[in-house]
C-alpha cells in the first residue's frame, strides 16, 4: 500500500482517483450535515419553532468547538502522516498519544469554561429570554459529553492519517445513524424534548468513539494505541498546533460571522410586524444554514479527495495533472452548489417547511433562502481553489482566501448593509461576500498559473 498509492496518484486517470479519494470524504460529510438537517427537523417539530431559535444561538459554540476539534485533528493527522512517510513509527504513537491527551485537555477546559459562562454567551450568540431555556438545555448536555465528542472527531482525523479512510467513514456513519434513530426515541418516545436530541447526539459520538478506541487498540496496526505515549512532549504539541492553526483561524472567523448574523436577525427581525420578530429571524437563519451546510461539506469532501492528488504531483512537477484535477473538482463543485442554488430559488417554502409548520419562520426563511443562494454556484469553485492553495504548500494564501471573504467581505456588509435594506441586508451581506471572494480567488490563481508557466518556459529554455 506505502509503495502503489504514491504510483497511482502519478499515473492513475484524474476522475477515476479523484473518485476513489473523494467518495468516502463526501460520504463521510454528507453524513454529518445529514445530522446537523435531522437534529434541527426532529427539535423544530417536535419541540417547536423556539427550540429552533435556540438552538441557532449555539451555533458559535458548534464553530468554537469545530475550531478546536480542526486545530488538534488536523495537526494531528498531518504530522503522523508526514512521520509515517519518514518511517519514523516510534514518533508517530507518540504524536498519536499527545494528541488523545491534548483532546481531553482541550476537551475538559472547554466544557468548564462554556459552562460557567454559558447565559451570558448564549444571550451574546443571539438568544433571548424565550429561547434561552431551549439552548441552555441544549448546551449543558452537550458539555457534559464534550470531552467524549471533542475525541471523537480528532481521532477520525488520525484513523484517516494512519491509512483508514473507509474506517473513519464508517465511524461517522455509525453516529449519524444511531443519532438518527435515538432522535425520535427521546424526543417523542420519552419526550425528553431539546435535551433528548442534544442526549442522542452525545450516546451517538460516544458509540462512535468506543469503536475507534477497538480500531486504534489493534497492535498489530503501525499506528496503535499502547502505554507509554500519552506523556506530553511540547514539541510535539507545538508541531500540531502550528499545522493546525489555519483550520482554526478559519473556525474562529466563522463562530465571529455566526455571531454578527443573529445580532443582525434579533436586531432587525424585531422590526418586523409579527411576534417574537428576532427570534423567529434567528430561527430561519439556523435552517437555512444547515441547508447549504449540506452542500458545501459535500465540496469539503471533494476538496479533501483532491488534496493528496494535487499535492502529490504538484510535488512531482506533473503541474498538468495538477491543472487536471483543480478543474474536474471545480466541475463537481459547481454541479453540487448549483443544485443548492435551483433548490434555494425554486423551492424553499418546501425544504424550510420540513423544520417548521411555523408560517412566519417559513416565510423569513423562504426569502433568506433565495438571497443566500443568488451567487451560490460560484461558491464551490472559491473553495476549491482556496484548497488548491493549501495542497501545494501556500497555506498562506489558502488562509488569506478564507479570511478575506469572511473579515474584510462579509463583516463590513453585516454592519453597513441592513443599515440600508433591513433584515434583507444581513442576508444579502452573504451573496456579495461570495462574489467579491470568487473574483479574488480567480486574480490569485490566475497569478499562480501564470508564476508556474514562467518557470516551466525558463526550465526549458536553459
Amino acid at each position: 500500500m506505502t509503495r502503489q498509492a504514491p504510483l497511482e496518484l502519478g499515473e492513475k486517470p484524474i476522475p477515476q482517483l479523484l473518485f476513489q479519494y473523494a467518495l468516502p470524504s463526501i460520504v463521510a460529510m454528507t453524513a454529518t450535515s445529514t445530522l446537523n438537517i435531522v437534529d434541527r427537523i426532529f427539535i423544530g417539530q417536535g419541540v417547536g419553532p423556539l427550540a429552533i431559535a435556540g438552538l441557532a444561538s449555539t451555533l458559535p459554540f458548534m464553530n468554537l468547538g469545530a475550531a478546536f476539534g480542526a486545530m488538534v485533528g488536523v495537526g494531528t493527522g498531518a504530522v503522523i502522516s508526514i512521520r509515517l512517510g519518514q518511517e519514523k513509527y516510534d514518533t508517530a504513537l507518540r504524536v498519536l498519544g499527545n494528541a488523545v491527551t491534548l483532546n481531553i485537555i482541550i476537551g475538559l477546559l472547554f466544557a468548564v469554561i462554556c459552562w460557567i459562562f454559558l447565559d451570558p454567551l448564549l444571550i451574546l450568540f443571539g438568544a433571548s429570554q424565550n429561547t434561552l431555556p431551549y439552548a441552555r438545555d441544549y448546551m449543558q448536555v452537550l458539555l457534559i459529553g464534550n470531552v467524549i465528542s471533542h475525541s471523537y472527531l480528532g481521532l477520525n482525523n488520525v484513523i484517516r492519517a494512519a491509512g483508514h479512510p473507509t474506517k473513519s467513514m464508517l465511524c461517522t456513519i455509525l453516529a449519524v445513524g444511531l443519532n438518527c434513530v435515538l432522535d425520535p426515541l427521546f424526543i417523542y418516545g420519552f419526550h425528553w424534548g431539546i435535551r433528548g436530541g442534544a442526549i442522542a447526539t452525545v450516546i451517538a459520538q460516544t458509540a462512535s468513539f468506543v469503536w475507534q478506541l477497538f480500531i486504534l487498540s489493534n497492535p498489530s496496526e503501525v499506528l496503535h494505541l499502547q502505554r507509554g505515549i500519552y506523556r506530553v512532549s511540547l514539541k510535539i504539541i507545538r508541531q500540531i498546533i502550528a499545522i493546525g492553526m489555519s483550520p482554526f483561524l478559519m473556525n474562529c472567523c466563522a463562530c465571529l460571522v455566526v455571531i454578527f448574523i443573529n445580532t443582525g436577525m434579533r436586531k432587525y427581525g424585531d422590526l418586523l410586524p409579527i411576534p417574537g420578530g428576532g427570534d423567529r429571524a434567528i430561527a430561519a437563519y439556523g435552517i437555512d444554514n444547515s441547508v447549504i451546510f449540506f452542500f458545501l461539506m459535500i465540496v469539503v469532501g471533494i476538496n479533501q479527495g483532491m488534496q493528496p492528488i494535487a499535492g502529490y504531483n504538484w510535488g512531482a512537477r506533473k503541474n498538468e495533472r495538477v491543472w487536471e484535477v483543480l478543474r474536474y473538482a471545480i466541475l463537481v463543485a459547481t454541479v453540487i452548489t448549483s443544485i443548492g442554488f435551483f433548490i434555494g430559488e425554486l423551492a424553499p417554502e418546501f425544504v424550510v417547511s420540513m423544520f417548521t409548520k411555523d408560517k412566519h419562520i417559513i416565510e423569513i426563511a423562504a426569502r433568506g433562502f433565495r438571497i443566500d443562494v443568488l451567487v451560490f454556484p460560484v461558491v464551490g469553485t472559491q473553495m476549491v481553489i482556496s484548497n488548491l492553495f493549501q495542497n501545494i504548500g501556500h497555506a498562506g494564501k489558502s488562509i488569506i482566501l478564507s479570511l478575506t471573504r469572511q473579515a474584510l467581505f462579509l463583516l463590513p456588509g453585516l454592519y453597513l448593509l441592513p443599515l440600508l435594506w433591513g433584515l434583507d441586508g444581513v442576508w444579502t451581506a452573504i451573496p456579495i461576500a461570495d462574489a467579491l471572494s470568487i473574483i479574488l480567488a480567480l486574480i490569485m490563481l490566475g497569478w499562480l498559473i501564470r508564476h508556474v508557466r514562467r518557470a516551466e518556459l525558463s526550465s526549458h529554455t536553459r
